[in-house]
């Protein structure tokens, strides 16, 4: 798909990968939404791109529909769809006073990381199989955002190795199922990012995770992440794949 002139909705594009890929799409000359639970973030980015901002809870389904009929009025209907959202969480399962971690904890971050994308995209897809079809048949594209910890997950993500790992397992099931609608569907896993929650660590934290990274020996872009995004847009043969994007990163048990 040629990303020139394309409504795009980026969920969690007021910050980190979120705000890369929107800025990128932008870029490339697409109409871009920018979700995000946080609105003066997502103002703050609309505006710096030339987008509309919705704030937007993934995890509520009349807050999306609002967030995306927004858009469609703004820029018409979207045919491109990230969804970047996601929260973090680490626990371990048995907490050093000997309790149980809390199951609410557990149940927010699978919320959020895999049912708030699952709902993003049902509603996403039923928009978009209404549309004409571009060449070849094809009405839309969803890039799903997992991680590296859904294959490599440390001591205590469960929950969001958990999650992540949903996120995965759903793309191939969901790429197949679109396909009778011209809908493709792909994920990228990233690694170590340079995002302001990476950020918020300290410098000598940052620079042993950096170290681990085999090759470049750095945290990764968020602009890296977006340029993956656009590029699985505009190749139409990608469906259906999980990209890992971490330098050849595999994770330690801690």
């Amino acid at each position: 798909m040629n990303i020139q002139g394309q409504a795009a909705l980026v969920t969690g594009g007021g910050s980190g990968l979120g705000e890369a890929t929107a800025r990128e799409l932008a870029r490339l000359g697409a109409k871009v939404a920018v979700l995000d639970v946080n609105q003066a973030n997502a103002e703050k980015v609309a505006t710096e791109i030339g987008g509309v901002a919705c704030q937007c809870d993934i995890t509520s389904t009349d807050s999306l529909q609002a967030a995306i009929a927004r858009a469609a009025e703004a820029h018409g209907p979207a045919r491109i769809l990230m969804n970047i959202a996601g929260v973090g969480a680490a626990k371990r399962v048995v907490g050093k006073d000997g309790m149980p971690a809390p199951l609410e904890d557990f149940a927010k971050v699978i919320n959020v990381n895999l049912t708030g994308t699952y709902n993003a995209s049902r509603l996403f897809a039923a928009e978009c199989a209404r549309l004409a079809p571009l060449e070849d048949g094809e009405r839309g594209v969803m890039v799903f955002t997992a991680s590296v910890a859904a294959f490599d997950g440390q001591v205590g993500q469960q929950a969001y190795s958990a999650s992540k790992s949903g996120v995965v397992g759903m793309t191939l099931p969901m790429a197949r199922d679109l396909a009778q609608h011209g809908i493709r569907v792909c994920t990228i896993a990233p690694g170590l990012f340079a995002t302001p929650l990476m950020k918020t660590l300290p410098e000598p934290v940052q620079q042993s995770l950096a170290a681990s990274i085999p090759f470049p020996s750095r945290l990764g872009k968020p602009e890296e992440f977006a340029q993956l995004a656009s590029h699985i847009v505009t190749n139409m043969h990608l469906n259906g794949e999980v990209i890992r994007l971490d330098g050849a990163l595999r994770m330690a048990p801690r």
